[in-house]
């Protein structure tokens, strides 16, 4: 894997609740701006409205307050990436990198002026409490969520674990608003899960890219292949929203002998980088299949996409978010960080997943299956026809070993896992066949 010179992060659609989504914390050198020409005019015009307000807005305000909401401005203006953080929320953040944070467990953006649910967490409130992808959420209790800022519709969603409040969503598909009430936790993050399922095969699920995640699946995977007979792999990166870079690196890195992974491009010579794979793959080729969704997002994306483009994997699902931009965090001398876009990234073929998204090789509805009731009749097969011929080894004793047929829920319970496991099958017979 090709080593940086410093630690850039794919941050996911928004700021989560408690902590902005992991990011790393190399400092990025300065511009050389003195050869620019100082906006005169511009500054005088600032310097005029910074006067009016000290001399005549109704309440007496700080010059700290006026000039840190002057920066935030001129950051939440160039994207909805980019931000300013404070000594507070930069702490936060560095805390959400190992896994660890308060709030309620969801990914958030804006939209329309509403909060809108890229996608909750796995294992923590909100997601036990129902919230869904694409979610509009419009009251925060009983305060309206139009006209805050994203980052203030936050802080009023943070509070003591243990406490509640109450979410009013607009829900696509439903006739009216929903309440959803969810009580604030600490949330710790498991990144990494990992089951089999029937015909040795494994089931990987990351819910985030942390620094541990890459460590944590090889060691999962290495596990189930000392197990089992692993035959092909489900990686269900589902209502991921994203995360550090080097972890998607990482995971793409484990499936790919070669090749190359993911590139940036920015207006910076440091921030146009290249990353490749190394030898090896954990799988040993084995067939794989990558799930993805609409809360897919950043990280998520590089993934499927070195997946897609090598042809190593098989990507399956829903179109992905269309998150392509990579973030750095630049460290301020009075403690905070400015959070700034400075490139953007592309998958091993050149495609710029930034508001275009991964298309699936193979899309899968959002559907639950149920079970149709038997109706006791017998189907009508050639042996039921009258004189029909005998099959030359009908006459062979029948075995007297019982058969015992497990029957599967996974298709009631997640159709597109159960979809993807039937596509593993096909895949590791074709493989059997070569």
């Amino acid at each position: 894997m090709t080593k940086q010179s410093k630690q850039l992060t794919l941050v996911a659609a928004g700021a989560v609740l408690g902590v902005t989504l992991a990011l790393g914390h190399g400092v990025v050198g300065a511009r050389d701006n003195t050869a620019d020409v100082l906006p005169l005019e511009q500054l005088r015009t600032f310097s005029d409205v910074f006067a009016r307000i000290k001399r005549n807005y109704v309440e007496d305000v700080s010059d700290e307050v006026l000039l840190e909401h002057a920066i935030r401005g001129m950051l939440s203006g160039l994207d909805p990436h980019s931000s300013y953080l404070n000594t507070e929320q930069f702490n936060e953040l560095r805390i959400g990198t190992s896994g660890e944070f308060g709030g309620l467990g969801i990914e958030v953006g804006m939209e329309d002026g509403f909060v809108k649910v890229v996608s909750p967490i796995d294992d923590t409130p909100a997601q036990r409490a129902g919230m869904l992808s694409g979610d509009l959420i419009i009251r925060l209790d009983d305060k309206p969520v139009k006209g805050l800022a994203l980052n203030d519709a936050v802080k009023l969603m943070r509070g003591r674990p243990g406490s509640d409040i109450v979410l009013t969503v607009v829900r696509e598909g439903e006739d009216r608003p929903l309440k959803i009430t969810i009580t604030r936790a600490v949330i710790q993050v498991t990144s990494v899960k990992t089951r089999m399922l029937e015909d040795n095969f494994g089931y990987v699920r990351i819910s985030h890219f942390q620094t541990k995640t890459t460590a944590d699946m090889l060691k999962a995977v290495e596990k189930m292949k000392e197990e089992n007979d692993l035959q092909g792999m489900v990686l269900d990166l589902r209502n991921n929203p994203g995360g550090v870079l080097s972890a998607a690196v990482g995971i793409s890195d484990a499936f790919l002998h070669d090749g190359l992974i993911v590139y940036t491009d920015g207006r910076e010579e440091d921030s146009r980088l290249r990353y490749s794979a190394s030898q090896g793959d954990v799988l040993d080729g084995a067939p794989l299949v990558v799930l993805v969704n609409g809360g897919s997002a950043s990280a998520s994306e590089i993934v499927a996409g070195a997946m897609q483009d090598h042809g190593r994997g098989v990507v399956m699902g829903n179109k992905t978010f269309g998150k392509g931009s990579v973030q750095t965090i630049q460290n301020l001398a009075n403690g905070g960080a400015v959070k700034l876009t400075t490139a953007r990234y592309y998958t091993p073929s050149g495609r710029s997943i930034q508001a275009e998204g991964i298309d699936p090789d193979i899309v899968t509805g959002n559907l639950r299956v149920s079970k149709r009731e038997e109706s006791g009749i017998e189907p009508i097969t050639e042996s039921s026809l009258s004189g029909h011929l005998s099959n030359l080894d009908e006459e062979a004793p029948a075995s007297t070993d019982e058969e015992t047929v497990v029957e599967s829920n996974l298709a009631e319970d997640d159709y597109q896992l159960n979809e993807a496991l039937n596509l593993l099958k096909g895949l590791t017979i074709l493989s059997r066949k070569g």
